[in-house]
């Protein structure tokens, strides 16, 4: 395998990188699947795709990180304020984010942005091939280190708390709704940022790409989890970074002995589900041998 097409690869990973790493806040920080994962990041690619053709790229970076978070505090709105249960209310918000993104796209079920005058890619952060890898490592590494400083402040700790045990962080008179606002946003906000850098790298947004996206994102915090053992906000956050980047050259890999492209969805899924599985497995194991 060439140099060039694990560089490609390696970028990849780390644009996937950002999104477990927003899967990670509610998946293991709070404790809570969301679903809404599939919808924001196609709301934060169709977002920044707009931006991006009426020629402001890094404005379009901001907006689609905003609209993530508007996406995770209509979840959150959903499970707190009218009580749906957190599953359904994911559920809800993504089917609904489907209508939405088309019509941020003007109608459209994609968007190019190639130039129509020059048939070039406008240009964007992520324009420049040469410069795409350092450019990618940077905001990954940005967003990982302020992460890790959130979860050390006052705010962070309550958040994490909060996952931990609700009930207790309830009776320390600790606003638990807005703890799951806090959350669900601040996730829903990477995952979109995620969704944005795609589409820039891409150079186009689609409004079926967040379809999987979900597994996606926790199949690399479950890879990374193998490496990164201990139970850590650190190696949480390193674990979802460098598992998503492994993932990704194991899926290219992959590809290259001949596995169809359309088969990795089920592959992802069996790892997540097989490895989620393994704690309870050994249990049973070590109550047979007993």
């Amino acid at each position: 395998m060439s140099l060039a097409i694990l560089t490609k690869a390696a970028e990849l990973g780390l644009i996937f990188a950002v999104l477990s790493l927003g899967e990670y806040i509610s998946f293991r920080v709070m404790d809570t699947p969301d679903l809404t994962v599939d919808g924001s990041f196609a709301t934060g690619g169709c977002v920044c795709a707009m931006f991006t053709i009426n020629g402001h790229p890094i404005l379009g970076l901001i907006a689609g990180f905003l609209a993530g978070c508007l996406c995770g505090c209509i979840t959150a709105f959903l499970q707190t304020k009218m009580k749906i249960q957190p599953l359904l209310a994911g559920i809800l918000t993504m089917s609904g984010l489907y209508s939405i993104n088309i019509r941020i796209m003007q109608g459209a079920p994609n968007v190019s942005l190639f130039s129509s005058n020059t048939l070039k890619p406008v240009w964007t952060l992520l324009s420049n091939a040469n410069t795409q890898l350092f450019v990618l490592i940077g905001i990954v590494a940005l967003v990982a280190f302020l992460l890790y400083i959130f979860f050390k402040t006052n705010l962070g700790l309550m958040l994490r708390a909060t996952g931990d045990n609700e009930e207790m962080i309830r009776a320390s008179s600790v606003n638990v709704d807005s703890m799951k606002f806090l959350g669900l946003g601040l996730s829903n906000a990477i995952v979109a940022l995620s969704g944005a850098l795609l589409v820039q790298y891409q150079n186009f947004a689609d409004v079926t790409s967040g379809t999987g996206m979900l597994v996606l994102g926790l199949a690399g915090i479950i890879v990374g989890e193998t490496i990164f053992r201990k139970h850590t906000i650190a190696s949480g956050l390193l674990a979802a970074v460098f598992g998503a980047i492994l993932y990704r050259i194991l899926y290219t890999i992959a590809l290259k002995l001949g596995f169809a492209a359309t088969d990795m969805n089920l592959v992802s899924a069996v790892l997540v589900a097989v490895t989620i599985s393994i704690p309870h497995l050994k249990k049973l194991r070590r109550k047979n041998r007993a």
